[in-house]
C-alpha cells in the first residue's frame, strides 16, 4: 500500500490530503452499517469518502450526502467519489455539520467521528479537525441528526470502548435508543477496543454481538472475513 493512496476491490481512496488516512475503524463501520431498504444516508465527517464509497456499493439504489468540514479534504473526497462507479448517488458537500439542514429527510446516518477529547491537540490543524471533538461532538451528533432523519430512520457510529458510557448517556439525553451494538476485539485474548453502535429514535429490542479481527492462532477471523469480504484486495 503506498502512503497517498489505498486500493479496495472496486474503488480506490487517495488520502494524502486527508487528516485521517484509510483504517480499520471505517472500513469496519461501512461495512456493518444496516443499508437494507435504505434509500437515503446522510455521512457526517465523510474525510476521504471512504464510508459513502462502501455503502454505494453494497447498495445499488442509495443516493448519499457526504459532508466534510475541511475544504482541501472535501475535495479530494470529491475526486475518489468521481473516479469511482457511483459518482452519480454521493454528494459532497463542504460544511460545517452544525450548519447544515435538507428538505429530505434522512433514513439513516452514519458517522466515524472525532474521539479524541482530553487528548494532546495536534498541531496539524486538518489532523486535528478528523481527530478531535471540536467541530463535531456527540451532543452536536445527536441533536443535529434528529431533525434530518425519518421517524424510522437510524444513526450509526463506531467509537473507542472507553467512550460507551459517555455516548450512551449522550444518546438518551436526546431520545434515541440503541438498536443494535458489535463490540470489536483485536483478538480473543484481547479486551474490546472498539463498539459499533446504531440508534433509534423507536424503542426495540438491542441486537448484541461480539466480532473478533483475528482468532486465536493470529489469522483473520471467519466472522471479520465475511464482513469485508467485499472490500478488501487481500480477503480472496
Amino acid at each position: 500500500m503506498s502512503n497517498d493512496f489505498f486500493k479496495f476491490k472496486q474503488f480506490t481512496i487517495f488520502h494524502d490530503r486527508c487528516g485521517m488516512k484509510v483504517g480499520t475503524d471505517g472500513v469496519l463501520l461501512g461495512a456493518w452499517v444496516n443499508v437494507e431498504n435504505v434509500q437515503r444516508i446522510l455521512d457526517v465527517g465523510t474525510g476521504s469518502g471512504l464510508i459513502s464509497l462502501q455503502i454505494a456499493q453494497r447498495n445499488k439504489n442509495t443516493k448519499l450526502v457526504a459532508i466534510e468540514i475541511d475544504k482541501e479534504t472535501a475535495n479530494q473526497a470529491l475526486e475518489n467519489v468521481e473516479a469511482s462507479p457511483w459518482r452519480n448517488r454521493i454528494q459532497i458537500i463542504c460544511k460545517n455539520f452544525r450548519y447544515y439542514d435538507d428538505i429530505e429527510k434522512f433514513d439513516a446516518i452514519v458517522s466515524n467521528p472525532p474521539y479524541f477529547i482530553d487528548a494532546l491537540r495536534s498541531l496539524d490543524i486538518k489532523r486535528r479537525l478528523a481527530r478531535h471533538v471540536e467541530e463535531l461532538n456527540y451532543n452536536l451528533l445527536f441533536q443535529h441528526s434528529k431533525s434530518l432523519l425519518n421517524p424510522q430512520g437510524a444513526i450509526s457510529i463506531i467509537i473507542p470502548s472507553e467512550l460507551e458510557r459517555l455516548v450512551l448517556n449522550t444518546a438518551w439525553e436526546y431520545d434515541f435508543y440503541l438498536s443494535r451494538r458489535t463490540n470489536v476485539y483485536t483478538s480473543p485474548l484481547k479486551t474490546c477496543r472498539r463498539i459499533l453502535f446504531e440508534f433509534k429514535t423507536q424503542q426495540t429490542k438491542c441486537e448484541v454481538n461480539e466480532l473478533y479481527i483475528k482468532d486465536g492462532e493470529g489469522k483473520y477471523s471467519d466472522e471479520y472475513v465475511a464482513l469485508t469480504h467485499d472490500f478488501y484486495l487481500y480477503m480472496d
